[in-house]
Protein backbone atom coordinates (compact mmCIF):
# COMPACT_ATOMS: atom_id res chain seq x y z
CA UNK A 1 0.00 0.00 0.00
CA UNK A 2 2.93 2.11 0.65
CA UNK A 3 4.36 1.76 -2.44
CA UNK A 4 1.41 2.81 -4.29
CA UNK A 5 1.06 6.14 -2.88
CA UNK A 6 4.80 7.33 -3.34
CA UNK A 7 5.02 5.98 -6.40
CA UNK A 8 2.16 6.82 -8.03
CA UNK A 9 1.00 9.76 -5.76
CA UNK A 10 1.26 12.54 -8.67
CA UNK A 11 -0.55 10.17 -11.28
CA UNK A 12 -3.63 9.38 -8.83
CA UNK A 13 -4.12 12.72 -8.27
CA UNK A 14 -3.87 13.72 -12.01
CA UNK A 15 -6.62 10.77 -12.53
CA UNK A 16 -8.97 11.25 -9.65
CA UNK A 17 -9.39 14.66 -9.29
CA UNK A 18 -11.69 14.98 -12.32
CA UNK A 19 -13.85 13.02 -10.95
CA UNK A 20 -13.81 15.09 -8.10
CA UNK A 21 -15.01 18.13 -10.51
CA UNK A 22 -17.35 16.43 -12.47
CA UNK A 23 -19.07 15.07 -9.64
CA UNK A 24 -19.53 17.92 -7.75
CA UNK A 25 -21.66 19.78 -9.55
CA UNK A 26 -24.09 16.38 -10.54
CA UNK A 27 -24.02 16.41 -6.09
CA UNK A 28 -25.40 20.06 -6.07
CA UNK A 29 -28.06 19.68 -8.06
CA UNK A 30 -29.12 16.32 -6.64
CA UNK A 31 -29.11 17.85 -2.85
CA UNK A 32 -30.86 21.30 -4.06
CA UNK A 33 -33.46 19.60 -6.24
CA UNK A 34 -36.31 20.69 -4.10
CA UNK A 35 -35.20 23.95 -4.15
CA UNK A 36 -34.34 24.02 -7.78
CA UNK A 37 -37.79 22.56 -8.30
CA UNK A 38 -39.55 25.76 -7.24
CA UNK A 39 -37.47 28.02 -8.98
CA UNK A 40 -37.53 26.36 -12.75
CA UNK A 41 -41.03 24.59 -12.49
CA UNK A 42 -44.62 26.36 -12.16
CA UNK A 43 -45.37 25.76 -8.53
CA UNK A 44 -49.08 24.45 -8.68
CA UNK A 45 -47.88 21.28 -7.98
CA UNK A 46 -44.79 20.56 -5.57
CA UNK A 47 -44.22 16.73 -6.47
CA UNK A 48 -44.91 17.19 -10.53
CA UNK A 49 -42.17 20.21 -10.10
CA UNK A 50 -39.35 17.65 -8.06
CA UNK A 51 -40.16 14.69 -10.88
CA UNK A 52 -39.65 17.52 -13.42
CA UNK A 53 -36.27 18.69 -11.94
CA UNK A 54 -34.92 15.06 -11.75
CA UNK A 55 -36.63 14.70 -14.96
CA UNK A 56 -33.87 17.43 -16.35
CA UNK A 57 -30.94 15.76 -13.97
CA UNK A 58 -31.87 12.41 -16.10
CA UNK A 59 -31.45 14.30 -19.35
CA UNK A 60 -28.21 15.06 -18.42
CA UNK A 61 -27.77 11.05 -18.21
CA UNK A 62 -28.86 10.35 -21.60
CA UNK A 63 -26.21 11.73 -23.24
CA UNK A 64 -23.36 10.00 -21.22
CA UNK A 65 -23.20 7.64 -24.09
CA UNK A 66 -22.62 10.36 -27.04
CA UNK A 67 -20.06 11.96 -24.50
CA UNK A 68 -18.16 8.28 -24.26
CA UNK A 69 -18.13 7.44 -27.65
CA UNK A 70 -16.49 11.01 -28.17
CA UNK A 71 -13.72 11.12 -25.58
CA UNK A 72 -13.63 7.58 -25.76
CA UNK A 73 -12.52 7.79 -29.60
CA UNK A 74 -10.40 11.07 -28.64
CA UNK A 75 -8.38 9.04 -25.71
CA UNK A 76 -7.34 5.63 -27.88
CA UNK A 77 -6.68 8.05 -30.90
CA UNK A 78 -5.26 10.87 -29.68
CA UNK A 79 -4.44 9.81 -25.79
CA UNK A 80 -5.63 10.23 -22.14
CA UNK A 81 -4.68 13.32 -21.37
CA UNK A 82 -6.48 15.15 -24.60
CA UNK A 83 -9.46 13.21 -23.60
CA UNK A 84 -9.29 13.97 -20.05
CA UNK A 85 -8.65 17.85 -20.06
CA UNK A 86 -11.32 18.50 -22.65
CA UNK A 87 -13.76 16.31 -20.03
CA UNK A 88 -13.22 18.99 -17.24
CA UNK A 89 -13.10 21.92 -19.60
CA UNK A 90 -16.28 20.62 -20.86
CA UNK A 91 -17.73 20.76 -17.07
CA UNK A 92 -16.83 23.88 -15.74
CA UNK A 93 -18.61 26.33 -18.16
CA UNK A 94 -21.61 24.88 -17.95
CA UNK A 95 -21.45 24.76 -13.97
CA UNK A 96 -20.60 28.18 -13.75
CA UNK A 97 -23.51 29.24 -16.30
CA UNK A 98 -25.90 27.80 -13.90
CA UNK A 99 -25.37 30.00 -11.38
CA UNK A 100 -26.64 32.44 -13.48
CA UNK A 101 -29.69 30.79 -15.20
CA UNK A 102 -32.87 33.13 -14.86
CA UNK A 103 -35.43 31.24 -13.17
CA UNK A 104 -39.08 30.44 -14.22
CA UNK A 105 -40.73 33.88 -12.94
CA UNK A 106 -38.70 35.58 -15.04
CA UNK A 107 -38.54 34.12 -18.64
CA UNK A 108 -41.15 31.57 -18.38
CA UNK A 109 -40.71 27.99 -20.33
CA UNK A 110 -37.22 29.33 -21.08
CA UNK A 111 -35.97 28.25 -17.86
CA UNK A 112 -36.16 25.15 -17.58
CA UNK A 113 -35.13 24.74 -21.29
CA UNK A 114 -31.98 26.41 -20.91
CA UNK A 115 -31.17 24.49 -17.10
CA UNK A 116 -31.60 20.89 -19.57
CA UNK A 117 -29.37 22.16 -22.26
CA UNK A 118 -26.80 23.11 -20.01
CA UNK A 119 -26.92 19.48 -17.90
CA UNK A 120 -27.15 17.62 -21.50
CA UNK A 121 -23.64 19.14 -21.69
CA UNK A 122 -22.70 17.95 -18.48
CA UNK A 123 -23.75 14.54 -19.11
CA UNK A 124 -21.44 15.02 -22.39
CA UNK A 125 -18.50 15.60 -20.53
CA UNK A 126 -19.29 12.86 -17.33
CA UNK A 127 -19.86 10.22 -20.58
CA UNK A 128 -15.84 10.52 -20.72
CA UNK A 129 -14.66 11.97 -17.43
CA UNK A 130 -14.80 8.78 -15.36
CA UNK A 131 -13.89 6.26 -17.63
CA UNK A 132 -10.84 7.62 -19.19
CA UNK A 133 -9.60 8.31 -16.05
CA UNK A 134 -10.23 5.40 -14.37
CA UNK A 135 -8.25 3.38 -17.24
CA UNK A 136 -5.48 5.78 -17.29
CA UNK A 137 -4.95 4.68 -13.42
CA UNK A 138 -5.52 1.37 -13.96
CA UNK A 139 -2.95 1.44 -16.64
CA UNK A 140 -0.28 3.03 -14.42
CA UNK A 141 -0.93 0.78 -11.42
CA UNK A 142 1.47 -1.89 -9.89
CA UNK A 143 0.38 -5.16 -11.30
CA UNK A 144 -1.07 -6.64 -8.87
CA UNK A 145 -2.41 -3.05 -7.46
CA UNK A 146 -4.71 -2.07 -9.70
CA UNK A 147 -8.28 -2.81 -7.72
CA UNK A 148 -7.12 -0.42 -5.42
CA UNK A 149 -5.31 1.51 -8.10
CA UNK A 150 -8.94 2.14 -10.46
CA UNK A 151 -10.72 2.75 -6.96
CA UNK A 152 -8.95 5.98 -6.94
CA UNK A 153 -11.26 7.09 -9.29
CA UNK A 154 -14.33 6.30 -7.72
CA UNK A 155 -13.11 7.63 -4.78
CA UNK A 156 -12.32 11.02 -6.49
CA UNK A 157 -16.19 11.28 -7.59
CA UNK A 158 -17.40 10.21 -4.01
CA UNK A 159 -15.28 12.93 -3.04
CA UNK A 160 -16.79 15.36 -5.04
CA UNK A 161 -20.27 13.96 -3.99
CA UNK A 162 -18.93 14.69 -0.63
CA UNK A 163 -17.71 18.00 -1.63
CA UNK A 164 -20.90 19.00 -2.59
CA UNK A 165 -22.45 17.64 0.08
CA UNK A 166 -19.99 19.78 2.32
CA UNK A 167 -20.40 22.69 0.17
CA UNK A 168 -24.68 22.16 0.09
CA UNK A 169 -24.55 21.99 4.23
CA UNK A 170 -22.54 25.07 4.71
CA UNK A 171 -24.78 27.11 2.95
CA UNK A 172 -27.89 25.97 4.31
CA UNK A 173 -26.34 26.77 7.92
CA UNK A 174 -25.48 30.18 7.02
CA UNK A 175 -28.04 31.65 4.70
CA UNK A 176 -31.75 31.96 5.67
CA UNK A 177 -34.65 29.43 4.26
CA UNK A 178 -36.19 32.60 2.23
CA UNK A 179 -32.54 33.66 0.84
CA UNK A 180 -31.66 30.51 0.29
CA UNK A 181 -34.72 29.50 -2.21
CA UNK A 182 -34.09 32.81 -3.52
CA UNK A 183 -30.20 33.13 -4.32
CA UNK A 184 -28.71 31.07 -1.93
CA UNK A 185 -28.61 27.65 -3.99
CA UNK A 186 -26.34 29.31 -6.72
CA UNK A 187 -23.14 29.72 -4.73
CA UNK A 188 -22.39 26.14 -4.78
CA UNK A 189 -22.55 26.05 -8.32
CA UNK A 190 -20.37 29.45 -9.02
CA UNK A 191 -18.22 27.56 -6.61
CA UNK A 192 -17.60 24.73 -9.42
CA UNK A 193 -15.64 27.32 -11.74
CA UNK A 194 -12.92 27.43 -9.24
CA UNK A 195 -12.79 23.56 -8.92
CA UNK A 196 -12.89 23.04 -12.80
CA UNK A 197 -9.85 25.85 -13.30
CA UNK A 198 -8.11 23.49 -10.44
CA UNK A 199 -8.16 20.24 -12.39
CA UNK A 200 -7.08 21.93 -15.55
CA UNK A 201 -3.93 23.06 -13.75
CA UNK A 202 -3.03 19.70 -11.98
CA UNK A 203 -3.66 17.64 -15.06
CA UNK A 204 -1.73 20.44 -17.00
CA UNK A 205 1.40 20.59 -14.05
CA UNK A 206 1.85 16.96 -12.79
CA UNK A 207 4.96 14.98 -13.49
CA UNK A 208 5.64 12.93 -16.54
CA UNK A 209 2.08 12.73 -17.17
CA UNK A 210 2.99 13.26 -20.69
CA UNK A 211 4.84 10.16 -21.14
CA UNK A 212 1.88 8.26 -19.86
CA UNK A 213 -0.52 10.15 -21.92
CA UNK A 214 0.95 9.33 -25.11
CA UNK A 215 2.45 5.84 -24.61
CA UNK A 216 2.51 4.87 -28.82
CA UNK A 217 -0.48 2.15 -29.33
CA UNK A 218 -0.45 -1.20 -31.19
CA UNK A 219 0.40 -1.48 -35.24
CA UNK A 220 -3.60 -2.67 -35.58
CA UNK A 221 -4.74 0.55 -33.77
CA UNK A 222 -8.35 1.14 -35.81
CA UNK A 223 -9.69 3.93 -37.63
CA UNK A 224 -12.72 3.92 -35.62
CA UNK A 225 -12.65 1.95 -32.00
CA UNK A 226 -16.01 1.79 -31.61
CA UNK A 227 -16.44 -0.79 -34.67
CA UNK A 228 -14.06 -2.80 -33.30
CA UNK A 229 -15.12 -2.69 -29.94
CA UNK A 230 -18.77 -3.18 -30.88
CA UNK A 231 -17.41 -6.31 -33.82
CA UNK A 232 -15.19 -8.33 -31.55
CA UNK A 233 -16.08 -7.06 -27.43
CA UNK A 234 -19.41 -6.83 -27.67
CA UNK A 235 -19.68 -9.66 -24.93
CA UNK A 236 -17.58 -7.75 -22.53
CA UNK A 237 -19.59 -4.54 -23.51
CA UNK A 238 -22.63 -6.52 -22.58
CA UNK A 239 -21.21 -7.77 -18.85
CA UNK A 240 -20.16 -4.04 -18.49
CA UNK A 241 -24.11 -2.90 -18.94
CA UNK A 242 -25.32 -5.78 -17.02
CA UNK A 243 -22.97 -5.04 -13.42
CA UNK A 244 -23.51 -1.36 -13.80
CA UNK A 245 -27.36 -1.67 -13.54
CA UNK A 246 -26.82 -1.87 -9.88
CA UNK A 247 -24.18 0.51 -9.73
CA UNK A 248 -26.56 3.42 -11.63
CA UNK A 249 -29.51 2.60 -9.43
CA UNK A 250 -28.19 1.35 -6.26
CA UNK A 251 -25.62 4.45 -6.12
CA UNK A 252 -27.82 7.44 -7.09
CA UNK A 253 -30.62 5.61 -4.73
CA UNK A 254 -28.13 5.85 -1.56
CA UNK A 255 -26.38 8.93 -2.24
CA UNK A 256 -28.36 11.75 -4.41
CA UNK A 257 -32.57 10.64 -3.77
CA UNK A 258 -32.39 9.78 -0.18
CA UNK A 259 -31.19 13.30 0.66
CA UNK A 260 -34.82 14.14 -0.87
CA UNK A 261 -36.14 10.91 0.61
CA UNK A 262 -35.50 11.85 4.40
CA UNK A 263 -36.54 15.44 3.65
CA UNK A 264 -40.11 15.16 1.71
CA UNK A 265 -41.12 11.70 3.64
CA UNK A 266 -39.52 11.61 7.22
CA UNK A 267 -39.57 15.73 7.75
CA UNK A 268 -35.99 15.85 8.10
CA UNK A 269 -35.06 19.36 7.54
CA UNK A 270 -31.85 19.91 4.93
CA UNK A 271 -29.40 21.00 6.78
CA UNK A 272 -29.82 17.73 9.02
CA UNK A 273 -30.12 15.83 5.68
CA UNK A 274 -27.01 17.11 3.83
CA UNK A 275 -25.18 16.58 7.18
CA UNK A 276 -25.90 13.12 7.73
CA UNK A 277 -25.45 12.42 3.73
CA UNK A 278 -21.97 13.87 4.16
CA UNK A 279 -20.57 11.92 6.89
CA UNK A 280 -22.26 9.01 5.23
CA UNK A 281 -20.26 9.75 1.94
CA UNK A 282 -16.94 9.84 3.92
CA UNK A 283 -17.06 6.41 5.39
CA UNK A 284 -18.22 5.75 1.66
CA UNK A 285 -14.37 6.91 0.72
CA UNK A 286 -12.41 5.37 3.45
CA UNK A 287 -13.67 1.41 2.81
CA UNK A 288 -14.04 1.89 -1.42
CA UNK A 289 -10.30 1.15 -1.25
CA UNK A 290 -10.27 -1.57 1.50
CA UNK A 291 -12.89 -3.42 -0.74
CA UNK A 292 -10.52 -3.03 -3.87
CA UNK A 293 -7.52 -3.76 -2.41
CA UNK A 294 -9.26 -6.96 -0.98
CA UNK A 295 -9.83 -7.86 -4.92
CA UNK A 296 -6.22 -7.44 -5.36
CA UNK A 297 -5.98 -10.48 -2.81
CA UNK A 298 -8.91 -12.87 -3.08
CA UNK A 299 -10.40 -11.84 -6.95
CA UNK A 300 -12.93 -8.95 -8.40
CA UNK A 301 -15.98 -11.43 -8.23
CA UNK A 302 -16.18 -12.56 -5.20
CA UNK A 303 -16.06 -8.85 -3.55
CA UNK A 304 -18.55 -7.61 -5.91
CA UNK A 305 -20.55 -11.08 -5.69
CA UNK A 306 -20.73 -10.28 -1.87
CA UNK A 307 -21.49 -6.81 -2.23
CA UNK A 308 -24.31 -7.69 -4.86
CA UNK A 309 -25.99 -10.43 -2.37
CA UNK A 310 -25.91 -7.95 0.50
CA UNK A 311 -27.93 -4.94 -1.41
CA UNK A 312 -30.78 -7.92 -2.49
CA UNK A 313 -30.83 -9.48 0.96
CA UNK A 314 -30.58 -5.93 2.90
CA UNK A 315 -32.38 -2.88 0.60
CA UNK A 316 -36.08 -3.72 2.33
CA UNK A 317 -34.29 -3.74 5.91
CA UNK A 318 -32.26 -0.67 5.16
CA UNK A 319 -35.54 1.26 3.51
CA UNK A 320 -37.61 0.27 6.98
CA UNK A 321 -34.79 1.86 9.16
CA UNK A 322 -35.31 5.14 6.77
CA UNK A 323 -38.54 4.92 7.21
CA UNK A 324 -38.34 4.85 11.08
CA UNK A 325 -38.06 8.77 11.47
CA UNK A 326 -35.47 8.54 14.28
CA UNK A 327 -31.92 9.97 13.79
CA UNK A 328 -30.49 6.40 14.67
CA UNK A 329 -32.60 4.74 12.13
CA UNK A 330 -31.72 6.84 9.17
CA UNK A 331 -27.63 6.79 9.93
CA UNK A 332 -28.39 3.32 9.87
CA UNK A 333 -30.05 3.35 6.47
CA UNK A 334 -27.34 5.12 4.90
CA UNK A 335 -24.48 3.47 6.23
CA UNK A 336 -25.89 -0.05 5.73
CA UNK A 337 -26.08 0.93 1.55
CA UNK A 338 -22.84 2.32 1.75
CA UNK A 339 -20.58 -0.56 3.37
CA UNK A 340 -22.42 -2.69 0.89
CA UNK A 341 -22.57 -0.81 -2.38
CA UNK A 342 -18.72 -0.27 -1.33
CA UNK A 343 -18.13 -3.67 -1.26
CA UNK A 344 -19.56 -3.97 -4.67
CA UNK A 345 -18.22 -1.13 -6.26
CA UNK A 346 -14.22 -0.94 -5.00
CA UNK A 347 -13.37 -3.34 -7.57
CA UNK A 348 -15.86 -2.88 -10.12
CA UNK A 349 -13.93 0.34 -11.85
CA UNK A 350 -10.71 -2.25 -12.28
CA UNK A 351 -13.23 -5.07 -13.67
CA UNK A 352 -14.50 -2.97 -16.19
CA UNK A 353 -10.91 -1.59 -17.56
CA UNK A 354 -10.02 -5.44 -17.52
CA UNK A 355 -12.79 -6.48 -19.90
CA UNK A 356 -10.49 -4.47 -23.29
CA UNK A 357 -7.70 -4.18 -24.82
CA UNK A 358 -6.06 -0.86 -24.51
CA UNK A 359 -6.50 0.40 -28.37
CA UNK A 360 -10.33 0.06 -27.62
CA UNK A 361 -10.94 0.22 -23.91
CA UNK A 362 -11.69 3.78 -23.35
CA UNK A 363 -14.44 3.59 -26.06
CA UNK A 364 -15.82 0.12 -25.07
CA UNK A 365 -15.49 0.92 -21.62
CA UNK A 366 -17.24 4.52 -21.94
CA UNK A 367 -19.76 3.37 -24.02
CA UNK A 368 -20.65 -0.02 -22.27
CA UNK A 369 -20.90 2.09 -19.01
CA UNK A 370 -22.92 4.97 -20.13
CA UNK A 371 -26.13 3.04 -21.40
CA UNK A 372 -26.88 1.47 -18.14
CA UNK A 373 -26.06 4.60 -16.34
CA UNK A 374 -27.94 6.81 -18.98
CA UNK A 375 -31.28 4.37 -18.67
CA UNK A 376 -31.06 3.48 -15.04
CA UNK A 377 -28.71 5.39 -13.11
CA UNK A 378 -29.66 9.15 -14.04
CA UNK A 379 -33.46 8.38 -13.91
CA UNK A 380 -33.58 6.64 -10.67
CA UNK A 381 -34.20 9.86 -8.50
CA UNK A 382 -37.07 10.52 -10.76
CA UNK A 383 -38.69 6.57 -10.79
CA UNK A 384 -38.24 6.40 -6.68
CA UNK A 385 -40.20 9.66 -6.66
CA UNK A 386 -42.78 8.30 -9.08
CA UNK A 387 -42.95 4.94 -7.67
CA UNK A 388 -44.14 6.41 -4.66
CA UNK A 389 -46.23 8.93 -5.67
CA UNK A 390 -47.92 5.91 -7.77
CA UNK A 391 -48.32 3.13 -5.35
CA UNK A 392 -48.42 5.10 -2.19
CA UNK A 393 -45.53 3.13 -0.68
CA UNK A 394 -42.40 4.52 0.62
CA UNK A 395 -40.46 1.55 0.35
CA UNK A 396 -41.52 1.10 -3.31
CA UNK A 397 -38.05 2.18 -4.47
CA UNK A 398 -36.60 -0.97 -2.20
CA UNK A 399 -38.11 -3.73 -4.50
CA UNK A 400 -36.29 -1.33 -7.39
CA UNK A 401 -32.48 -1.42 -5.95
CA UNK A 402 -33.28 -5.52 -5.33
CA UNK A 403 -34.24 -5.94 -9.22
CA UNK A 404 -31.18 -4.16 -9.80
CA UNK A 405 -29.13 -6.32 -7.66
CA UNK A 406 -29.95 -9.13 -9.21
CA UNK A 407 -29.71 -8.24 -12.43
CA UNK A 408 -25.87 -7.45 -11.26
CA UNK A 409 -25.71 -11.29 -9.63
CA UNK A 410 -26.59 -13.05 -12.65
CA UNK A 411 -23.96 -10.95 -14.96
CA UNK A 412 -21.38 -11.38 -12.25
CA UNK A 413 -22.05 -15.31 -12.64
CA UNK A 414 -20.94 -15.03 -16.68
CA UNK A 415 -17.96 -12.82 -16.16
CA UNK A 416 -14.71 -13.78 -15.88
CA UNK A 417 -11.86 -13.56 -13.04
CA UNK A 418 -9.36 -10.81 -13.95
CA UNK A 419 -7.26 -10.12 -10.76
CA UNK A 420 -4.36 -12.12 -12.63
CA UNK A 421 -5.06 -10.96 -16.26
CA UNK A 422 -1.97 -9.45 -17.97
CA UNK A 423 -2.84 -6.48 -19.36
CA UNK A 424 -1.56 -4.95 -22.66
Amino acid sequence: MASLFSHWSKKTVAGAIGNTLEWYDFAVYGFFAPIIATQFFPKTDPKVALIATFGVFAAGFLMRPFGGLVIGHVADKLGRRAALTLSVAMMAIPTTLVAFLPIYEMIGLAAPLLLTFLRLVQGLSVGGEYTGSVTYLVENGPQDQRGISGSFGLVGSNLGILLGAAMGAIVTALVPDEALASWGWRIPFLCGVLLGLAGVYFRSHVEDIEVEFNDPHEPQEPEFPIVEAVRDHWRGMLRVMGINVLNGIGFYIAFVYLTTYIVTYDGVNENRALDINTGVIAVLCLVIPFFAALSDRIGRRPVMMTGALGVAVFAYPLFLALGSGTLWGILLGQLGFAVLMACFTGPLPTTMTEQFPRHVRVTAYSVAFNIPMAIVGGTTPMVATWLISETGDRMAPAFYVVAAALVALATLVFTPETKDKVMD
